[in-house]
């Protein structure tokens, strides 16, 4: 696992299970625009699949990756869009979600209008998101937008999954972290959110509640560890690849709990 890489998948993935809620709109059903084309992109483009995205367009610096383009490496042909799609405004035209991890420019408040009513706008440059919220905001009202910025809210900080998903890996000795072990940290960091905030937070952050711009967890919830590390630590045991045996999933949550 290379946290750049699947870290993003995994936080961007629970960000958008929770915000496709919240538009009433199911995942599989969903019109998606990855802009960019690395590693990252890739990584979230592959879990989103594997969540049951079914139209995805993809985006490099040249444009949407499409089966007339000859310049794509092995990695960009694997998504090369299975619709007639060859521009960026043909791909934002009625997108229920754009993921931004290029740089500040690519995609304007322009393509923004051409999205649905509701969409959901994940700009992941940084330090300069490609728009930031308040843009969105002006073309799209109901919108809901994640940045990776700590003074926006939603903030998509892969802190919130990759210390907690090696914790509960190393803990029962996985031989390797799998796309099960992922989709399950995801939906853990998903389910947090939803909780009510601790006391403690509260003092500092106010009384944060689950919404449109409160989709994910803060990286300072100290419940991550516990809900995280046992999500990730009970998926590798089910799924073949820990070396520990007589795992116990609720003294393991105890023991999780004691160290926060």
């Amino acid at each position: 696992m290379h946290d750049d890489q699947h870290g993003t998948a995994i936080i961007t993935s629970a960000a958008l299970m929770n915000a496709s809620e919240m538009i009433g709109i199911k995942i599989e059903d969903m019109k998606i625009v990855v802009v960019g084309a690395g590693a990252a992109a890739i990584a979230c483009s592959t879990m989103y699949k594997e969540l049951g995205v079914k139209n995805l367009i993809m985006c490099d610096s040249k444009g949407v990756i499409h089966k007339g383009r000859t310049d794509l490496n092995k990695y960009k042909k694997e998504f090369i869009t299975q619709t007639d799609i060859t521009t960026m405004e043909e791909a934002f035209k009625d997108a229920n979600m754009v993921l931004g991890l290029s740089k500040p420019g690519t995609f304007s408040q322009e393509h923004i209008k051409l999205m649905s009513e509701e969409p959901i706008v994940f700009t992941l440059a940084n330090p300069t998101p490609e728009l930031f919220p308040e843009e969105v905001f002006e073309v799209k009202p109901k919108a809901i937008v994640g940045t990776g910025r700590s003074d926006c809210p939603n903030q998509v900080n892969n802190v919130l999954g990759f210390p907690f998903i090696f914790r509960g890996a190393l803990d029962v000795q996985a031989r390797t972290i799998n796309m099960q072990m992922k989709i399950c940290a995801a939906k853990a960091i998903a389910n947090l959110a939803k909780e009510p905030i601790t006391e403690e937070l509260k003092e500092s952050f106010g009384n944060l509640t689950y919404g449109k711009n409160y989709i994910i967890p803060i990286p300072f919830d100290k419940r991550l560890m516990v809900e995280v590390s046992s999500a990730v630590a009970s998926s590798a045991v089910e799924s073949g690849v820990a070396r520990v045996k007589d795992f116990d999933l609720e003294e393991y949550r105890k023991k999780l709990i004691s160290m926060i």
